[in-house]
Parts: C-alpha cells; sequence; structure tokens
C-alpha cells in the first residue's frame, strides 16, 4: 500500500480473511482518542480552502472521485473478497455503486442553497441558506466498507464539509485502501482515517461537528445520546429484522427465488436482509416447499467464486452466534426446512455456515423479534393479510419489509399500514437506491434519512436572512 491519511498509536489492531483466517490483511497500531483530535483539526483546515475553492472545484474533485474508484474497481473488488469475504459479484456490484454514488453527489455542489422570499410587509428580501456544519465524524461497519463511507463522505464534500472515517476495525484495509483512492482527487487533509476501537469513535463523537453512524442498535442508540448532548446532528442506521409477506396469489417460485436471495445473500450479512417469512392463507404450502429448495441451491462457498451468493461469515463469533441460534431454536421445537447440518469448519477453513430456514419456531422466541445477523430466517404463516401485518410490525425495528403479490390494488393498499420506512414490492427485502432516501423507523433509525437529497439536507444548517433597506438620515 501507499501512504493512507491516517493517523497511529500504541492500539494493535488486526483484520483476517473470513475465509481464510490465518491470512492476515492488515496488522497495525489504531489510533488513541488523542489522535483523533488532531485528525479533525487537520481536516478543519483543509475545509478552509475546500469551501472557498467554491462548488465548480467540489464538483470537479467529486467526479474524479468517481472516476479513481471506478480505475481500480477490480484491486478493490478483490480486497472486498479478502477482507470481508463479500462475494466477487456482490463485490464488483459494490464497487459500481461506490463509484456511481460519487458522480451523483458532483453534482450537488451546483444545486440551489437556499431561497428568496418577499417579506410579509415592507421593502427588503427575506432569505434562506444552507451552509456545511464543519468535519463530519462518520463511524461505519464492516459489511459495505467501500460504500457506506462514500455515501455519508460524498454528500458531507459536497455540501462544503471536511471528513474524517472510523472504520469498523474488520475493514480496516478496504478504508485505507480507499482514502487512498479517494486521496488522489481530493485535497490533502480533507478526508482522514482514524482506524481504532470504541474509545476512537467516542472520541470522533465528541469532536466532530456533524455524526452519520451506521451499525449497530445499543451503540447507535449511545452515539446519539452523545452527540445530542453536545447539540450536534446525528443520524444513526441501526438494526433491521426484516419480513418478506408473501400473498396466495403471489408466483411461489418468483417469491421464494427473492427472498432466498435476501437471505442468503453476503452470508445474510446486510442490515437489510430477511429474517422472517410470513406466508398469507394457501400461500404456506408452495413457499415451504420453493423456498427450502432455493435456499439449499445457494450453499456456503468460497467468495472468490463468481457464483458464489453465500460466503463466510465475517469471524468465529458470529459463526457461534448462527450455530446458537439454530441449535437453541430446534431444541425448543422448532424445525429446520434447509440448514440443519450447517458446515461449521474449523477456523482453518474458514468460517462458513449454509443458510438456515427453521419454521414451527415457537412465538415467544428470540428470532421472532431480533437478528442474527446471518443467514438465518424463520417461515410463519398468517391467517389472512392483517394477521400477516400484525406480524411484520410485531418488532422493534422497521427498516424493510418486502410484499409479494401479483395485486397492485392489494399492494397499495397496505403499504402505509407497514410501519417501515422502506418497502419492496415483489422484490427482495435487499438493495438501495443511492439517489433516494434510505432509513427506518422505530430502533431501526435516529434522525434524518442517508442518501439522496436527504443527504445533503443533513449536512447542512439552514439559516434565514432578512435584508432590510438602510433607513435615510
Amino acid at each position: 500500500m501507499n501512504r493512507a491519511p491516517v493517523q497511529t498509536a500504541d492500539r494493535p489492531l488486526v483484520s483476517r480473511n473470513p475465509a481464510d483466517p490465518d491470512d492476515i490483511v492488515v496488522e497495525l497500531h489504531g489510533c488513541g482518542p488523542d489522535t483523533v483530535t488532531g485528525a479533525v483539526d487537520r481536516a478543519s483546515r483543509a475545509r478552509t480552502e475546500w469551501l472557498a475553492a467554491g462548488a465548480g472545484a467540489r464538483s470537479a474533485a467529486l467526479r474524479r472521485a468517481g472516476d479513481a474508484v471506478e480505475a481500480a474497481s477490480e484491486e478493490l473488488a478483490g480486497l472486498l473478497v479478502r477482507e470481508v469475504g463479500k462475494p466477487l459479484t456482490e463485490a464488483r456490484g459494490e464497487l459500481a455503486r461506490t463509484a456511481a454514488i460519487w458522480r451523483y453527489y458532483a453534482q450537488h455542489p451546483y444545486d440551489a442553497t437556499g431561497a428568496v422570499h418577499e417579506p410579509a410587509s415592507g421593502a427588503g428580501l427575506l432569505l434562506t441558506r444552507r451552509r456545511p456544519h464543519g468535519v463530519a465524524g462518520l463511524i461505519t461497519p464492516w459489511n459495505f466498507p467501500l460504500a457506506i463511507p462514500s455515501w455519508k463522505a460524498a454528500p458531507a464534500l459536497a455540501a462544503g464539509n471536511a471528513v474524517v472515517l472510523k472504520p469498523a476495525p474488520e475493514a480496516t484495509a478496504c478504508a485505507l485502501r480507499l482514502a487512498e483512492v479517494l486521496g488522489q482527487a481530493l485535497p490533502a487533509d480533507l478526508l482522514r482515517v482514524v482506524p481504532g476501537g470504541a474509545d476512537v469513535g467516542a472520541r470522533l463523537v465528541g469532536v466532530a461537528d456533524v455524526v452519520s453512524f451506521t451499525g449497530s442498535t445499543a451503540v447507535g442508540a449511545a452515539v446519539a445520546r452523545a452527540a445530542v448532548a453536545r447539540g450536534v446532528p446525528v443520524q444513526a442506521e441501526m438494526g433491521g429484522h426484516n419480513a418478506a409477506v408473501v400473498l396466495p396469489d403471489a408466483d411461489p417460485e418468483r417469491a421464494a427465488a427473492d427472498i432466498a436471495v435476501a437471505i442468503a445473500g453476503y452470508a445474510g450479512q446486510k442490515c437489510t436482509a430477511t429474517r422472517r417469512v410470513i406466508a398469507v392463507g394457501g400461500a404456506l404450502p408452495p413457499l415451504r416447499e420453493a423456498l427450502a429448495e432455493a435456499l439449499r441451491e445457494l450453499p456456503a462457498r468460497a467468495p472468490h467464486a463468481a457464483d458464489t451468493v453465500c460466503g463466510p461469515v465475517i469471524s468465529q463469533a458470529a459463526l457461534d452466534r448462527v450455530a446458537g441460534a439454530r441449535d437453541g431454536a430446534l431444541r425448543s421445537g422448532a424445525r429446520a426446512l434447509a440448514g440443519a447440518g450447517a458446515r461449521r469448519p474449523g477456523p482453518a477453513t474458514g468460517w462458513y455456515t449454509d443458510p438456515v430456514l427453521l419454521e414451527n419456531v415457537p412465538a415467544d422466541h428470540e428470532l421472532h423479534r431480533h437478528e442474527t445477523f446471518g443467514p438465518l430466517a424463520v417461515l410463519s404463516g398468517a391467517a389472512d393479510l392483517d394477521d400477516a401485518v400484525r406480524a411484520a410490525n410485531s418488532t422493534p425495528y422497521g427498516l424493510v419489509t418486502s410484499l409479494h403479490t401479483g395485486d397492485l390494488d392489494v399492494a397499495l393498499g397496505v403499504l402505509d399500514r407497514l410501519t417501515t420506512g422502506m418497502l419492496r414490492v415483489n422484490a427482495p427485502t435487499t438493495g438501495v437506491d443511492f439517489h433516494l432516501p434510505f432509513g427506518g423507523e422505530k430502533e431501526s433509525g435516529i434522525g434524518m434519512r442517508e442518501q439522496g437529497r436527504a443527504a445533503m439536507d443533513f449536512y447542512t444548517s439552514s439559516r434565514t436572512i432578512s435584508l432590510l433597506p438602510a433607513v435615510s438620515a
């Protein structure tokens, strides 16, 4: 690697290949809290010139950033496969999206930053104007280590902020290499990376001017409390326990194919993955058979193979969590339709588990309310659509729901009854459009939405200005 914009201290940090844990991808000394403050100070100084350079300079730099990502896409895709176990096809998809995100936000510096209004009475003008906050502190997870930092950083920079990024330790190499690539297009020090653990994240929340977090619900809530206590704008995208609702008129084969990919894709390690499948009435028998068969055709495989859908999970702890959830449900009376003998090879051969589909899970079991963050889902029936809506809404989370039906009128009639931030009809729960708002309800999200125009609003604050004529002497 070339030198990345990273500050280091005395805290060892190791990232391993999930497909071969003996392969250490990166080992370095992570930052201490004091170095985070230095990174924010340097980014703040760089921001002064960045903002003064104007919309044209910011737009051109972000466009060059997209070009730089595209030029390095095969190398970066290989790094995604190696460091976080992302299947190669998905890794290439993430790179394509990452480049597109930078190019999309390259248009936004030219957007209007306010409006002009006529006063209610008398002469003068009333103006509104949006201005950047300063330094954006970004705390990002390991599962989309290029796209998520990009969909946070690109709008922040487009608006005139600087960025300090604290990546998940499991994705340290991806963050450092992304920063190097972006550094070919951006001014020095404008985007800084501070690897480390929870203390580094806490310090960043304590000194940044605006905070964007993606990760677990517990940590996100703590981040939001700390930022609010300082009076700092904050957004937190957190967990999901997403349902797929299948109506009797849906094509069971098509629904099963979409749902299977949403359960098994990237070993279920997406906040938008399907965790619960709710079949209404007569939809249950054909869906049960079709979905079990679809999942059996997506076993865990090496992530570098072009046809792999389900690769390894991120760690031994993640592997144990999936196996423990499966085995606990089976002991409580559940039945495994797929993944009953999910493989658990030793660490030398990678952290793999086949997709698991469980049925007859007791109604009070935790799997109905909380996610495992792995390739495991629960299938259950509902007497009618009202029953299915109640079941879909029954968790503390509200990120995304998919609805599978052949009747558009039914779909339109039920959408507003589902308490999730995103709804997908006849499509997997997974998959997002970066030019539209992204986020959830209830414990899935705090603060303003990410992506699209909503991101530009989050990374700026609105000012109201009154311009009145001077009074003649």
